[in-house]
């Protein structure tokens, strides 16, 4: 009998805030160990936390993204445990009434669409992180590494994202993952560099049989690449279906994903909720969002990415697949509005997205670069499709142009005059070439009227090459037709 994957993700995003959760410490990535630490993030006697704004601001926005219920008033908890890079010996956290309740995150995997539910989304704080020196260190004793531990880290405000158990495959998982990632940078609360583990994600797995009660679940931590996600779950599941068809039981423990052995081990017995003695922070109060703030924050946000697919599709006639590429990133979809506004009147959407989805993408891909920041910006893009639009330019050579563009070398115009690359359009020219090129080449014009239409195609390649592919395509190809008709 087949087996079914369960998955539910929790996700940390870190908010784009320049100071801490609870204190004024800087949020910036890369300083020294230990200098941007505060007496509160350590919790030394006598200093207090006080609740981040922005932070809070961030976590409405995502609420309001995701079609989740803002709480007017939610509570900051200690969560109790002991670890080395957790300097309080405890975390403010979020649980019992966390500031985002509920929502849905649309996701597309293997050409179908799903519905992913969350169950809520809290604030809370980072920790510190560890730090280890390999073994034979020449501070160290034989055969033993050093530890030390940094503790910028703690403190960072943190929004927790928590999915329900939806998710019923890897693939599934990552498509979630990706969406998730793309929207928590659409809407700038997070900048998303899993590198620097700016979103990372844990992932709660088990199986059961098909219709049965939810299996044992362990959990995979701290992934921070789509990649390490994807090879986890595809591992754990296969774990566990191996454990229960040999006679074993599943333990709930905490795991972590070697990407070297490509496989989880054992880290810690899974605790639950009550392990870790849950209470709200006396030193905080709840925290109060009015309905003007969350009005507020609605009014600032951009056009979401399912709203901008939907107009694409509707205002300009696009597919699915040019809509999911245009709206990849807000910059993508931005830039391509621009581009459609810009070449009104010389190129229709489809072209545009063609363009943007294509040539640009390449590029940008190409260098690493974000659209916001790409060589050529969207009006510089219409004018070129204007010059192709007008018969100055063929499809071909326009490419060329814009590669020109992408270089540096100036604007399109600029670019064709100095290269000579106007389009040959005029019909007394053409004909004198596709004559020449017809009386050059009998046996490919015997061909052609022999019915072999691949010859047509060697006569069109031969007009291109001594115009230096600047003909018109169009008028050669009626102008071939007519001359061999005759």
């Amino acid at each position: 009998m087949a087996w079914e994957i369960v998955v539910g993700l929790e996700t940390h995003a870190q908010l784009s805030t320049r100071s801490k959760m609870f204190s004024g410490a800087s949020t910036a990535f890369g300083a020294a160990p230990n200098t941007q630490v505060s007496g509160v993030d350590i919790a030394l006697p006598g200093t207090l936390p006080v609740a981040n704004r922005d932070a809070v601001e961030r976590a409405i926005r995502f609420g309001l993204a995701v079609g989740g219920t803002i709480r007017r008033r939610s509570v900051f908890a200690r969560k109790n445990y002991f670890y080395p890079d957790l300097p309080k010996g405890y975390q403010i956290s979020q649980y019992e009434a966390p500031v985002v309740e509920g929502g849905t995150v649309a996701i597309l995997a293997g050409g179908v669409e799903k519905t992913v539910r969350l169950t809520r989304a809290h604030l809370e704080e980072d920790a510190g992180k560890l730090l280890h020196e390999i073994a034979g260190n020449v501070d160290a004793a034989p055969g033993r590494g050093l530890s030390g531990v940094d503790l910028n880290r703690a403190g960072i405000p943190l929004l927790e994202i928590v999915s329900e158990p939806d998710l019923r495959s890897a693939e599934e998982a990552v498509a979630y993952a990706r969406t998730l990632h793309a929207l928590v940078r659409w809407i700038d609360i997070c900048d998303g560099n899993m590198q620097e583990g700016s979103f990372r994600c844990d992932a709660n797995v088990s199986v059961r049989r098909p219709g049965a009660p939810l299996g044992t679940r362990c959990e995979i931590k701290n992934l921070n690449s789509f990649r390490f996600l994807e090879r986890a779950i595809e591992f754990e599941a296969r774990r566990q279906i191996e454990v229960l068809e040999s006679g074993g039981t599943i333990v709930q423990e905490t795991r972590l994903y070697d990407p070297d052995r490509d496989e989880t081990r054992s880290m810690r017995t899974k605790e639950d909720a009550h392990d870790y003695r849950y209470f709200p922070d006396p030193d905080l109060a709840p925290l109060e969002v009015s309905e003007a703030w969350i009005a507020e924050v609605r009014a600032a946000m951009p056009e979401l990415p399912q709203a901008k697919r939907a107009r694409f599709r509707g205002e300009y006639g696009l597919g699915d697949q040019d809509t999911a590429t245009l709206t990849l990133t807000r910059s993508m979809a931005e830039y391509f509005d621009r581009a459609v506004a810009a070449a009104a009147g010389s190129a229709a959407p489809k072209e545009v997205a063609n363009w943007v989805t294509g040539d640009l993408s390449a590029k940008l891909n190409e260098t690493g670069r974000d659209a916001a920041a790409s060589a050529v910006g969207p009006d510089a893009l219409a004018r070129l499709l204007a010059l192709v639009h007008d018969g100055t330019l063929s499809r071909k050579i326009a490419r060329e142009v814009f590669d020109a563009m992408w270089a540096g070398e100036g604007d399109a115009d600029a670019i064709v005059e100095r290269r000579g690359l106007r389009q040959i359009s005029d019909s007394g020219a053409l004909e004198a070439i596709v004559a020449e090129v017809l009386a050059a080449n009998p046996k490919q014009v015997a061909d052609y009227r022999a019915g072999k239409e691949k010859a047509f195609n060697s006569l069109v390649g031969q007009v291109m090459k001594r115009t230096q592919g600047k003909a018109n395509p169009a008028q050669v190809n009626d102008l071939l037709k007519r001359k061999l008709a005759g």
